[in-house]
């Protein structure tokens, strides 16, 4: 028999389905404008959006790099938590500390991340934030090494932050 869920399911699995077509057989250059016409001015604009396209996507390796160094340490330790959780023979007060020591990690993250959005907004700059106790490490990409920026940058990170922390920023050619 059938019933509103399945219904529903089907309905909205067959508009995502339908969705996800049209997306996929729409031509490229209606993705890139921004509904102006096709000549050339507009082809000669897309092109220098896309030289700089590609510079920002060679500034932000540095990042990247960091990003996923800074990922990978963090999966491991999730996944030995996670193990110790798992753990059968492990004490009660084990996994607690585990499962404490795992949602803590999940904070850190989220610090991060918001600090990250704090920096790109104030100051325009693309960044990595590592939180590791009570140091917190900026590395900042900018062309200037800005003593005054630097000290603005700390003082931001510091104003969100409840207790004191060692902040460190390190600016990164790109």
């Amino acid at each position: 028999m059938i019933n509103k869920k399945s219904i529903w399911f089907v309905t909205l699995f067959t508009l995502i389905l339908v969705l996800s077509v049209y997306y996929v057989t729409m031509p490229s250059e209606l993705l890139l404008s921004n509904g102006s016409n096709y000549t050339k001015k507009t082809t000669e604009k897309k092109e220098t959006e896309t030289k700089e396209t590609a510079l920002e996507v060679e500034e932000s390796e540095i990042l990247t790099s960091l990003r996923v160094e800074s990922d990978e340490k963090v999966e491991e330790k999730m996944d030995k938590l996670k193990a110790t959780i798992a753990n059968a023979d492990a004490s009660a007060d084990d996994k607690n500390n585990a499962y404490d020591e795992m949602k803590s990690l999940n904070q850190t993250r989220g610090i991060e991340e918001d600090l990250e959005k704090v920096v790109l907004e104030q100051f325009k700059l693309k960044s990595f934030i590592k939180i590791d106790g009570d140091q917190i490490k900026v590395v900042v990409l900018g062309k200037e090494h800005n003593t005054k920026v630097a000290n603005n940058i700390m003082r931001a990170v510091q104003a969100k932050q409840s207790k004191k922390m060692y902040i460190s920023v390190q600016f990164k050619n790109a």
